[in-house]
């Protein structure tokens, strides 16, 4: 069962910095698209950025374009999410999470087998 362990959250000030760390020990990322989703109480999931493990290929949300950035590190089998210049908007629980890269990209949560826990971003003066 691919699992995940999510890391990095935390406090931030408008403005600041945060990188997340997406995890999946003993398995291999290679095989998988990885999004990277957040969830704000009240609302919906919603999907900020995926990277595909066999092609590199990238997709964000329009939110964040521009101020995340998704990469992969094959040898940690480990994706990351750097976050500048975080918005009060941004703050949500964030989760990391797998399907099958054969699947091709997707931003929509309902096609992600696989999550991790969540990790909590707050963004607040």
């Amino acid at each position: 069962q691919l699992k995940f362990v999510e890391s990095g959250g935390g406090l931030v000030q408008p403005g600041g910095s945060l990188r997340l760390s997406c995890a999946a020990p003993g398995f291999t990322l290679d095989y998988y698209v990885i999004g990277w989703f957040r969830q704000a109480p009240g609302k919906e999931r919603e999907g900020v950025s995926c990277i595909s493990s066999s092609s590199g290929n990238t997709h964000y949300a329009d939110s964040v374009k521009g101020r995340f950035t998704i990469t992969r590190d094959n040898a940690k089998n480990t994706v990351y999410l750097q976050m500048n210049s975080l918005k009060p908007e941004d703050s949500a629980v964030y989760y990391c999470a797998a399907r099958p890269v054969v699947a091709g990209l997707s931003a929509d949560p309902e096609e992600y087998e696989w999550w991790g826990q969540g990790t909590q971003v707050t963004v607040s003066s």
